[in-house]
C-alpha cells in the first residue's frame, strides 16, 4: 500500500453529500424514466415509482464513466492507443506521464463518479425500509444496489491497487470524512457487500423496476444472483492474487491459501458459468442514441478512427487451427486493418477496433468466457490435480473462442508456463472490455513485461521515455478536501 502524506484520512465532502438526483444526470437508455435528467430524489415512504426512478439512476450513474475506464486502462495496459492530434495528453500523460490527478481522463479518474454511484446507492438503502413496496421487493432493491456498489468499489480498487481508499462513505456532509482502509480490507468489504446482496436475493421476489437491456437474462432475483456470484468470483480471484512480485516467479503466496481459491470455485459454481451457453452471455453496460440517452463513445468508423488497437495484438496472435493465414478468431472479431498506418508522436497503428461497431453496442461487465478463465486460474493456483482442470478450461477457450489448436501437454507443464498461457488467453478473450490486461499483469507481477513503445521517448514531440504505471494517483480534489 502506498503511503499518503495528506494527514487525516477522508472521503471528499462534495461526494459524500450527493443525492440520487445528482447521480441521474445521464441518459435513461430506454429505462422508461419520465425525465431522466431531474428525477425526484428518494426519501422516506417512497412510492414504487420513486424507488424505480432511484434504482434505475444507479445504472445510469454507473455507466457514465465506464467507456472512459475501458479506454484509459487499455492505453495504460497497451491494448489500445488514442492517437488524437487535438489532444496529445493521450500519447503523453497516459503513456509517459506524469499522470494528472486533477483530470479524470488523465490520472484522476475512477474516483468521483464511482463514489457518486456508491453514495447514491446509500441514499436508497437508508430509506428503502419505509418504501411503499412489499418487503420481498425491498430485498430485491437492496441486493441490486449493493451489487452495483460493490462493482463500483471494484473499479476504484482496480485503478488504485497501490493505494488505500475510503470505504465507510455512508455519511452526510456534516460528518467526519471517511477514513482510508487498506486494499486488503477493501477487498474483504467488497466481498461482504456482495454476500449481503446474495442473502437479500434469497428472500426477494421481483425487481420493482426495469434493469434495462444490459441485464437481459439477469433481471430476476434468481438470475441476478448468478451475476452477483460471478462478480464475487472475480473479486476473490483479485484478492487472492494481490501483490506485485518479481516477473517469471510463480509465487508461493498465490498457492499458500487453497481456501482463497476454493472460494473462487464456490462462487463460480453458483454463477452462470455454462459450457453449453454462448461465451458472450453475461451482463452489459447498455447504451443508446435516443432522446436523453448516451451513446457508446468507443464506437468509431474504422477508416477514420483515432482509437486504435496496439500493434502487439496482431503480432502476438496465433494462427487458427489448420490455417496458415487466419489469425485468432478473437482478434479478428475485435480488430480490423486500416487502409494505411496512422502515425502520431512516434507511435503508429494500422489496426482499428470493431469491438463496438455501433453507438448502441454494449460493453461487457462480465461474460461467460471470463468465468471459464477464472476457473482455470483458481485451479492453477490450487495446484496438484488442479493443473489438469486448469488446462482443460484454457484449451476450451482456445478452441471455442479463438479457433486455435489445444495445447496437448498443457496440464503437465510448469505452473509458470500454464500461467503465461492463461494470461495470454485472458488478453485476447477480454480485449477492450475493462483494462483486464493491465490488471492481470499487475497482480501477477508482470508489468515489466508490457511492451514499451518509446523507451527513449519521442524527441520530435518533446515526449520523455514511456513507462507502465502500476496505479492511478488519488484524485487531487480528494487530497485537497482533507488538507
Amino acid at each position: 500500500m502506498r503511503a499518503h502524506t495528506t494527514g487525516s484520512p477522508v472521503m471528499m465532502r462534495a461526494i459524500v453529500g450527493l443525492a440520487v438526483a445528482a447521480a441521474l444526470l445521464v441518459g435513461a437508455c430506454d429505462f422508461n424514466l419520465t425525465d431522466p435528467n431531474s428525477p425526484r430524489a428518494i426519501g422516506p415512504n417512497a412510492t414504487a415509482g420513486q424507488v424505480s426512478a432511484a434504482a434505475v439512476g444507479i445504472l445510469a450513474a454507473f455507466r457514465f464513466d465506464y467507456s472512459s475506464w475501458v479506454l484509459k486502462a487499455g492505453i495504460i495496459g497497451r491494448e489500445d492507443y488514442r492517437l488524437d492530434g487535438a489532444d496529445p495528453r493521450f500519447t503523453i500523460e497516459l503513456l509517459a506521464g506524469p499522470l494528472d490527478p486533477s483530470n479524470a481522463a488523465f490520472g484522476g479518474g475512477q474516483w468521483q463518479r464511482e463514489y457518486r454511484t456508491i453514495q447514491s446507492g446509500y441514499t436508497i438503502l437508508n430509506v428503502i425500509g419505509s418504501a411503499q413496496i412489499p418487503d420481498s421487493q425491498k430485498n430485491a432493491v437492496r441486493a441490486f444496489v449493493q451489487t452495483m456498489q460493490a462493482l463500483s468499489f471494484l473499479i476504484i480498487l482496480d485503478a488504485h491497487t497501490e493505494d488505500s481508499i475510503p470505504l465507510d462513505v455512508n455519511r452526510t456532509a456534516d460528518k467526519p470524512l471517511a477514513p482510508f482502509v487498506s486494499n486488503d480490507s477493501a477487498y474483504k468489504a467488497v466481498i461482504a457487500i456482495l454476500d449481503s446482496a446474495r442473502d437479500s436475493l434469497k428472500s426477494a421476489s421481483t425487481f420493482p423496476f426495469d434493469l434495462g437491456p444490459g441485464f437481459v437474462g439477469f433481471n430476476t432475483p434468481a438470475t441476478f444472483l448468478k451475476f452477483n456470484r460471478a462478480l464475487a468470483a472475480r473479486v476473490r480471484a483479485y484478492q487472492a492474487s494481490l501483490g506485485a512480485l518479481p516477473a517469471n516467479t510463480y509465487a508461493t503466496s498465490w498457492t499458500s491459501c487453497p481456501a482463497c481459491w476454493d472460494s473462487v470455485l464456490t462462487a463460480l459454481g453458483q454463477s452462470f458459468i455454462d459450457p453449453a451457453a454462448p461465451l458472450d452471455v453475461g451482463a452489459y453496460v447498455a447504451y443508446g442514441t435516443g432522446n436523453q440517452d448516451v451513446p457508446n463513445d468507443l464506437s468509431q468508423d474504422p477508416a477514420t478512427a483515432i482509437q486504435l488497437a496496439h500493434p502487439l495484438l496482431k503480432d502476438s496472435a496465433e494462427l487458427q487451427s489448420g490455417s496458415t493465414t487466419l489469425l485468432d478468431k478473437r482478434f479478428l472479431a475485435k480488430v480490423t486493418n486500416r487502409p494505411k498506418p496512422f502515425p502520431l508522436a512516434c507511435l503508429s497503428s494500422d489496426l482499428s477496433w470493431i469491438r463496438y461497431p455501433t453507438p448502441i453496442s454494449s460493453i461487457p461487465i462480465i461474460r461467460n468466457e471470463e468465468l471459464f478463465l477464472l476457473r482455470a486460474e483458481a485451479n492453477l493456483n490450487k495446484g496438484g490435480v488442479g493443473l489438469t482442470a486448469a488446462a482443460n478450461d484454457i484449451n476450451f477457450i482456445r478452441t471455442t473462442s479463438g479457433g486455435l489448436d489445444p495445447i496437448t501437454n498443457l496440464g503437465s507443464q510448469s505452473p509458470d508456463s500454464i500461467l503465461n498461457v492463461l494470461l495470454k488467453q485472458r488478453f485476447y478473450s477480454l480485449l477492450y472490455e475493462g483494462g483486464h490486461r493491465w490488471i492481470d499483469m499487475r497482480r501477477y507481477g508482470k508489468l515489466s513485461q508490457i511492451k514499451i513503445d518509446r523507451p527513449k521517448g519521442c524527441a520530435a514531440s518533446g515526449i520523455p521515455p514511456d513507462t507502465v504505471f502500476s496505479t492511478l494517483p488519488i484524485n487531487s480534489f480528494e487530497v485537497q478536501a482533507r488538507q
